[in-house]
């Protein structure tokens, strides 16, 4: 893994950090960070696009900096900014380095690297949120885009039977092997793909990625649903419910429960 390009926004809004976030997110960034009117987003470096951030700074009129961390540095970095998740009384989510949380029925020990999937972020909160009123129990999850696996482990935790897990980057299947040791599970099957076609069925699909991946593997992911099985979306803003909504009820899937946080969705649907 070689050296990160950190880009900084200055002095935005809240609504601005979530439209950035989702932009971002479009174009490779898969690691943020809020402090106080400042977002900080990090991509790997030869994943890079400048002139794409900068059409996205000048389309939600904000200035930022660039500057590059050298892969010796990126642990530390990651880490010095990485605080405990607590979602309800279900799920905490810390790192190795954070004592035990007490008052929770699953502790996950994520490792801080840049994958994104944290918790921190408000798609990851109520995608654990919606895991929570389905039935996991002798299930088989598919997970696509699984980041640092913590849905996927969440999932085991909670009685799948099978999990299989995707990611396309690097990073992201490297960090999550490390994860699914540190939390002793062996039932996630891992594998790195750009396709979402595994020509098998699951009971349970979570897809916590963006708009338009969702929107050109909807299809792919309905096929792959048992009769019955429920569908999990997010990495969605809020104004991204019509187009996700127009696409899902042509593929007849009927939608359960919707959730909001902080200008993003989730939806959950059913077969």
């Amino acid at each position: 893994m070689g050296n990160h390009i950190q880009i900084e926004f200055l002095n935005i809004s809240a609504e601005q950090a979530e439209l950035l976030i989702a932009g971002l997110s479009n174009i490779g960034f898969d690691g943020f960070e809020e402090v106080g009117e400042n977002l900080k987003a990090f991509i790997a470096s030869e994943d890079f696009d400048s002139i794409a951030v900068e059409e996205l700074a000048a389309n939600y009129d904000c200035s930022f900096i660039q500057s590059v961390i050298e892969e010796t540095n990126w642990n530390a970095v990651w880490e010095s900014n990485f605080q405990p998740v607590v979602v309800d009384d279900f799920v905490s989510i810390r790192a190795g380095f954070h004592a035990p949380i007490e008052g929770v029925q699953y502790e996950l020990t994520i490792t801080p690297k840049m994958s994104f999937g944290t918790g921190h972020h408000a798609t990851t909160y109520m995608m654990i949120q919606q895991m929570r009123q389905i039935d996991f129990a002798g299930k088989t999850v598919f997970d696509f885009g699984t980041g640092t696996g913590v849905l996927a482990i969440l999932a085991e935790k909670i009685g799948a039977s099978l999990i299989t897990a995707i990611d396309n980057d690097d990073w992201s299947v490297e960090n999550s092997i490390e994860n699914i040791e540190k939390n002793h599970c062996s039932r996630i099957q891992l594998i790195k793909s750009n396709s979402v076609v595994l020509n098998r069925n699951f009971d349970i699909i979570l897809a916590n990625i963006n708009k338009n991946v969702i929107l050109e593997n909807l299809p792919d992911l309905k096929k792959q649903l048992t009769p019955g099985g429920v569908l999990l979306l997010s990495g969605l803003l809020k104004d991204d419910e019509s187009d996700i909504l127009n696409a899902t009820n042509s593929l007849f899937l009927q939608l359960i429960d919707k959730q909001e946080r902080n200008n993003w969705i989730c939806l959950q649907l059913r077969h």
